[in-house]
């Protein structure tokens, strides 16, 4: 970070002379020096480069306007304006809090000025970096030796291996020095919440309005099996949202705990819709805890906010009419609510304090935010027991975290601070936006067909989309609750052709996971694929190359779906799962037969049934894993599971959510739950290549599904 901007009028001796002189002297000390044509051009070179440390300028001819636009992009980016002694300087209190720091034009004075110029960028480092990175980044500099783990040494041990060698010159030396020991005492513990690790908590407690929040090195998933652990007492029932992440079902395993569903929808599209409003009144509780045996009154729920496919609730509804002590918002796929205002009242830390309740809310950093993989954060409002939840972060945590997960979780906290990473977050927003747009034109002008958006019409400006009850139909959630669920902007599912939003089949279609093939051969991932759409997240990683490239893939598609290529030419990696079944075949007519497939099994309905009614409970999560740990399991054909207790959760990616419990039984009530995992499985039996993952069922050499059952005794 050494780039410094120069704005000044040109041809003025007496100006020009002493910035040429401080020219010379900032590049000995390691500074480069640019000179932007005009103010709109420097405001423009701030807002896309980021490792602009200060800006030199003319404070005659700029003055404090210009200070006031650099300020929007970065408050605490130092300025340098250069006077002269007939220079007026109307400054206010309020405007000198800004990072301005006047020079006076002089010759003979550049050693002294680059002297201040060094100083304050440093300062500028220090205030922008977190207190626990910084920490680490002086402690790497200092370059101490240590005797204690880890074994390679700051990389040393890497470099007496050929191997090891190219490790070393694979990740780089800071990234080997930056793997420390939990014993080096200067940097505290994540642990013991001490030292810059407690500085960062609070900073990131700050940063997410949370009372206090807590690092997780080893993912989302094990930040929900803490708050679990904590919450919900062995014994107790537990409100969970059905459409849960597999790590809660892994709670239940560990946990002896009652679980009893709150049931969300689905649409025909097969899109995962928010649990409705009735399931959160203590009325609809009660009935659930009366069917449940051995249930109680609830201690505890989990609700997933937002859901896979990006909608979000208004969480103060929830947190206000759930009674129960306490409510756990999953908030894996939105760490980013806080800073944008669309998103204001829809996450789990928004508003203030619950009279009587404890709210949590588990984000990935590392999802949609800048931070290593398997960087997490638990974010807690109101009273709970420190040394308790303490045992249980503990009991889930490493003795030996990676700090550089841990300065990730922290940079990615401070990125969105202040100015910048509310730009950050708009910015993320705004290309969404645009992309969306670009698909509505092309969707306009192209004759023929192309790709639809699932969005509702109107998207001119910024916002988080309510799905309504009434005559919209955009959405295709018929039982809608009004002000209940929003759908965000930068979860962007694109529509093929075949299936309208209320589930009514075409003719002719184009089942979406052959584009999501196409892509992907094309060095573009889908982040989930439904029958007829797919799933794009716009991060704040996201730039217009990228979308722009997957508009290009999206076109490119077409074109080559319109001339009827064959499969060989156009998904050659797809031909290559079984070259004498694809011989011949064109793109079209795979198409249409795998739709005809989706046709004759009448897939809009048998997702909705499947998902409208749950398989019987027999027994616990936890008591079925016991029966598995003890052997007392046996494996059968997928199609005979209809009386037999499930020993493993079911979950079949799309859409990536447990379909079986452990310990439920399908019978003939709950039919419609296998016809749709054995739909699935018959894509695959037709078509190489289109095979179900399916967690939980194991897929033998001939493509059969098998899966645990308990055995009858």
């Amino acid at each position: 970070m050494n780039i410094i901007a120069v704005m000044g009028p040109q041809g003025v001796f007496y100006k020009d002379e002493p910035i040429r002189e401080l020219d010379k002297t900032l590049n000995q000390q390691g500074f480069q020096l640019i000179y932007p044509q005009s103010a709109n051009d420097l405001i423009k070179l701030i807002e896309h480069n980021p490792r602009i440390c200060g800006v030199i300028f003319d404070w005659d001819e700029y003055g404090l306007d210009l200070c006031a636009e650099i300020n929007q992009l970065n408050e605490h980016l130092p300025l340098y304006p250069f006077i002269n002694t007939h220079s007026t300087m109307d400054v206010s209190i309020n405007e000198m809090r800004m990072a301005i720091w006047f020079f006076e034009y002089s010759l003979g004075a550049a050693e002294e000025i680059a002297q201040r110029i060094r100083h304050y960028t440093d300062e500028y480092i220090d205030t922008i970096l977190p207190p626990l990175t910084r920490a680490l980044f002086t402690y790497v500099r200092e370059g101490k030796y240590t005797f204690c783990t880890p074994g390679h040494m700051a990389g040393t041990a890497f470099q007496k291996s050929p191997v090891g060698s190219l490790f070393y010159d694979f990740f780089g030396a800071n990234t080997l020095k930056a793997d420390i020991s939990i014993s080096v005492t200067e940097l505290g513990s994540l642990l013991d919440h001490t030292g810059p690790h407690l500085e960062a908590e609070e900073y990131v407690a700050r940063t997410f309005g949370a009372e206090q929040s807590y690092m997780v090195t080893n993912g989302t998933s094990t930040s929900n099996k803490i708050v679990g652990i904590y919450a919900a007492p062995a014994g107790s029932t537990v409100l969970i949202d059905r459409n849960c992440h597999k790590s809660l079902t892994h709670l239940l395993m560990m946990s002896d705990i009652i679980p009893i569903w709150l049931k969300p929808t689905r649409n025909p599209l097969g899109i995962l819709g928010g649990i409705p409003k009735r399931e959160f009144t203590r009325e609809s509780i009660a009935l659930k805890v009366a069917d449940t045996p051995r249930a109680s009154w609830p201690v505890h729920a989990v609700i997933t906010n937002s859901t896979y496919d990006g909608l979000l609730y208004n969480t103060e509804y929830i947190k206000q009419t759930l009674d129960v002590p306490s409510i756990h918002f999953d908030s894996a796929w939105v760490p980013y609510t806080r800073f944008h205002p669309i998103y204001e009242g829809k996450s789990g830390m928004s508003g203030e304090r619950v009279a009587g309740k404890t709210i949590y809310e588990t984000q990935s950093t590392h999802k949609l935010l800048a931070a290593f993989s398997q960087a997490s954060l638990i974010h807690i409002k109101g009273d709970y027991d420190e040394q308790a939840f303490n045992e249980a972060y503990m009991m889930h945590t490493s003795t030996s975290p990676n700090y550089a997960i841990v300065a990730s979780i922290e940079t990615a906290a401070a990125m969105l601070r202040g100015n910048p990473g509310r730009r950050l977050i708009t910015r993320s927003v705004e290309r969404a936006l645009h992309f969306r747009r670009e698909i509505q034109r092309l969707r306009e002008e192209t004759d023929g067909w192309f790709f639809d958006i699932w969005q509702p019409d109107g998207i001119d400006e910024p916002a988080c989309w309510p799905i309504q009850p009434g005559e919209e139909d955009w959405h295709g959630f018929r039982d809608a609750d009004a002000d209940h669920m929003y759908l965000d902007p930068i979860k962007v599912t694109i529509l093929t052709p075949g299936m309208s939003e209320l589930g009514e089949m075409a003719e002719e279609g184009i089942p979406a996971a052959l584009v999501a093939k196409f892509l992907d051969e094309r060095g573009i991932v889908v982040e989930k694929t439904g029958p007829y759409n797919l799933l794009f997240l716009f991060s704040i990683g996201i730039d217009k190359t990228k979308a722009m490239g997957l508009l290009r893939g999206l076109c490119d598609f077409k074109r080559a779906y319109d001339l009827n290529l064959r499969v060989k030419n156009m998904l050659p990696d797809l031909y290559a799962e079984d070259p004498d079944f694809y011989r011949n075949m064109r793109i079209q007519t795979l198409a249409q037969g795998i739709h005809t497939l989706i046709q004759q099994h009448d897939l809009p309905r048998l997702m909705q049934q499947a998902f409208a009614v749950l398989p019987e409970m027999h027994m616990t999560p936890h008591q079925a894993f016991q029966h598995q740990v003890k052997g007392e399991v046996e494996t059968v054909a997928i199609s005979e599971l209809v009386g037999r207790v499930a020993a493993t959760m079911l979950l079949p990616y799309p859409p990536g959510v447990p379909l079986v419990m452990p310990g439920e039984m399908i019978t003939e009530a709950s039919r419609p739950v296998l016809d749709f995992l054995l739909m699935l499985c018959r894509i695959g039996e037709h078509y190489p290549g289109f095979e179900t993952d399916i967690h939980g069922a194991q897929r033998t050499e001939d493509g059969q599904y098998r899966v645990r059952v308990l055995r009858c005794e």
